[in-house]
């Protein structure tokens, strides 16, 4: 078991644990600010109150959001950011999952850079551009199966909604109007746009938009840390392993595994002239709360897609580009979906660039003569921006040279070595469950192991520890009470052990009582 290397505790606020923590100093500032504001330099404190009257932040209580002084960054350099202070900071969350190879990268800024000389952007819309057209051919070398055909859009949202209207539009053109159904599966989460709110609807995020959201179905997925919350209390899901974290119990996975498999099968089978497409995050729900889908999972919705004579959508925005160990998820079973979509990681995290793959037999749906009206009149004034498209093939250039993979499973196996400590129930009592692809990890926190009770969401404790975690110079977001871990991929294994070490000490240090 790896000895804990103490970095300070926690729950002393303003604890300066970090050498390269800088704080506020000048107390003479005041103002129209908030109070906590009054120690900022005045370009600083000027940047505050013009976030708090004017920016909007994405998933944040901005009223809350108010009432503190916001962390500004201003620049960063390779796994670190830096703020407007010069406090630095290790990118925890991969810049929200997308960074895969640092900041400031001298390749793609290269890459970027002799784009610029040339042209930032032109329209697809009955245009080509070469590094469009290059990274089109290198996404269809390197993507599985027989996916060969890209259409480029904007974003992981964006990506999905095109793959929707891929495929109920591939059933139309084939005289099946009827197949306009989506299959998708419980605390999926595939983006913000109608569609995507639609089957990855969540009551949380989407309550007062569920007018606007069409019709899906929704299938169990086999959830081993909560296994009550969406299979039926006959199959038999008792702990069967002492010393194992709940989502690595291999009975009660197989068994979960084959009643999601079994539910999915009859839902396919009642539903089968009426479902375009199934689709799903192959092999670990990011947003749901880092929930890893057992061995074989992937495999039987393939498998159950074919049988049913249905179309497999997967959503590998977030587990794309080498996350969980291999470059796409599907990988790990050998899946060859019918449409995919990428976000996130293709630029390396530089610039908003996303692609929906498709495979010939549904791109050539929509050929025939213009009379047919089979074109697919979808796109985006960005499609295919040239700069983006250059950031990716610079992006996986990296990826192969770098032999990036083999540093991803080598990162992989120091973070399960490093976490292993937390399997202790008498130092880490709070601890529930840890669960890990690759790079993608939560570390799921509770009141009780012994009873796996939650905590308190109004406590906000998954929060405050990712606040703790910044004073010393590590940003993570937690998924409520989950602290999800997505270190950026070509991390240098120094930063990390760095970052996990902050990460078990915090949560040693976490003062139950009276917190």
């Amino acid at each position: 078991m790896h000895t804990p290397v103490r970095v300070g505790a926690w729950s002393q606020p303003g604890a300066n644990v970090c050498p390269v923590f800088q704080p506020r100093t000048d107390p003479t500032l005041h103002g129209i600010l908030n109070p906590t504001m009054a120690t900022a330099c005045p370009v600083t404190r000027e940047l505050d109150a013009l976030d708090h009257q004017h920016l909007w932040h994405p998933f944040t209580p901005m009223r809350q959001w108010r009432q503190v002084e916001p962390l500004i960054i201003e620049r960063a350099e390779g796994c670190e950011l830096i703020d407007v202070d010069g406090n630095r900071y290790l990118d925890g969350v991969s810049s929200l999952w997308c960074n895969v190879h640092g900041h400031q990268v001298p390749q793609i800024d290269a890459a970027i850079r002799a784009q610029l000389d040339k042209v930032a952007h032109t329209t697809l819309l009955g245009l080509a551009s070469p590094p469009s057209i290059e990274l089109a051919a290198r996404l269809c070398e390197l993507a599985p199966g027989r996916l060969n055909k890209v259409f480029y859009s904007d974003a992981g949202a964006t990506a999905i909604e095109v793959a929707f209207k891929m495929a109920v539009g591939y059933w139309h053109h084939h005289g099946q109007p009827e197949k306009d159904h989506f299959v998708g599966f419980h605390g999926a989460y595939h983006g913000d746009t109608t569609g995507a709110m639609s089957v990855g609807f969540t009551d949380l995020f989407h309550r007062p938009f569920v007018s606007m959201v069409f019709p899906t179905t929704l299938v169990p997925v086999p959830n081993a840390s909560h296994p009550s919350e969406q299979i039926a209390p006959a199959v038999k899901t008792e702990r069967t392993e002492d010393g194992v974290w709940p989502s690595e119990d291999k009975a009660v996975n197989e068994a979960l595994r084959d009643r999601c498999l079994a539910e999915l099968d009859a839902i396919l089978n009642e539903k089968r002239d009426r479902v375009a497409a199934v689709v799903i995050e192959p092999v670990m729900q990011g947003a749901a709360g880092m929930v890893c889908h057992p061995p074989g999972f992937l495999r039987g919705v393939a498998d159950l897609s074919r049988k049913h004579d249905t179309l497999l959508i997967a959503d590998e925005v977030a587990t794309g580009f080498g996350r969980t160990g291999t470059l796409f998820a599907c990988e790990h079973e050998r899946v060859e979906p019918d449409l995919m979509c990428l976000a996130k990681g293709i630029t390396g995290g530089y610039l908003p660039l996303a692609a929906t793959l498709a495979t010939d037999k549904i791109e050539s749906a929509f050929c025939g003569d213009v009379s047919d009206r089979r074109t697919l009149y979808h796109g985006h004034t960005y499609t295919g921006n040239a700069l983006g498209c250059a950031a990716a093939l610079a992006s996986l250039d990296l990826i192969q040279s770098q032999d990036l993979l083999g540093h991803i499973n080598g990162s992989a196996a120091m973070i399960a070595d490093r976490l292993d400590t937390l399997r202790d129930p008498v130092t880490y009592p709070h601890v529930l469950d840890v669960r890990q692809r690759g790079l993608m990890v939560g570390i799921e926190l509770g009141e009780d192991r012994s009873h796996h009770r939650s905590l308190d969401p109004d406590r906000r404790t998954g929060a405050q520890l990712c606040e703790a975690m910044r004073r010393q110079g590590l940003i993570l977001r937690p998924l409520g009470d989950i602290i999800v871990l997505m270190p950026i991929p070509a991390m240098p294994q120094d930063h990390l052990a760095r970052m996990l070490d902050i990460v078990v000490e915090t949560i040693l240090d976490w003062p139950v009582e009276g917190d």
